[in-house]
Order: C-alpha cells, then structure tokens, then sequence
C-alpha cells in the first residue's frame, strides 16, 4: 500500500495514538526528570518547524511540490526531530502515568513512525539525489544512535 491513501492512514494512526495521551491523563508530567524530557520533546519540535520555516511543513509524509531539502536546526543531526519530539512527550507521559491504553498507545505511535519515516525517506530519496549521502552523515530519531 502507498500513495495518498497510505499517508493519510499513518497520519490518523498518530493522531489517534496522541488522542489517547490527550484523554488518559494529565498533559504534562508530575516527576521534574520526566517534565523536563517533555519539555524537551516540545522544544525539539519547535525548533524543527522554525528550521522548516513554514513552506516545508507537511503532517503527511507526501513531499510537498517545490519542496526544499532541510538540513539547518535539529535537521543536522538527525533527519525526523518532529517523530522524535513525538516519541519523547509520549514517552514521558507514559512513564508518568503508566497505563495499558498508554503503552499501547506508545508502542502503537512507535510503530507508526517507524513505519512513517521510512516509507517518508523513500520518497525524500526519490525527490531529492542527495538525500542518500545526507542519510549516510545523519542518525533517523537519535544522534549517534538510530
């Protein structure tokens, strides 16, 4: 499966997934560790839309006509800080208010994006030559790990 049909099925997985955080339990974390990892996740996502600067933003993992190639902000370093940032707000928020509707809907978010970012880099790929030598010099969702 792939094409506009497929993206807008990974977009509503992760929404989904979102939602259940959204209705299970308090927004932001009790413990100042698992605050701060969220906090971080926010910040990440921040900079990662300001470093896409508008234009470039897209929730579908489609490559947008006249679409730029970013490698500027949190792009230098890992190639999807917006899934990462994702990863970790759910994360502190599981571990905070651990729940079965929250670790399914972590494991469900997790393999959605894993899922989303690799059909997405396919297209990059597809779109932008060099995309494969900037994915040789860049980690996925964590520096110097994945």
């Amino acid at each position: 499966m792939h094409g506009k049909a497929f993206s807008y099925l990974l977009v509503t997985i992760q929404f989904g997934s979102l939602a259940v955080f959204a209705a299970t339990g308090p927004w932001f974390a009790r413990t100042p560790l698992l605050l701060a990892i969220e906090i971080s996740g926010f910040a990440l996502g921040t900079w990662a839309i300001l470093a896409v600067r508008g234009g470039n933003f897209n929730i579908l993992p489609d490559v947008r006509p006249h679409a730029q190639f970013v490698r500027r902000g949190p792009y230098r370093w890992i190639r999807h800080p917006m899934y990462a940032s994702l990863l970790l707000i759910a994360a502190a928020l599981t571990l905070d208010q651990p729940s079965a509707w929250r670790v399914a809907a972590l494991a469900l978010l997790l393999a959605d994006i894993l899922v989303k970012l690799h059909y997405e880099e396919r297209l990059l790929a597809a779109a932008f030559p060099d995309y494969a030598a900037y994915q040789r010099q860049t980690k996925r969702l964590a520096p110097f790990i994945y």
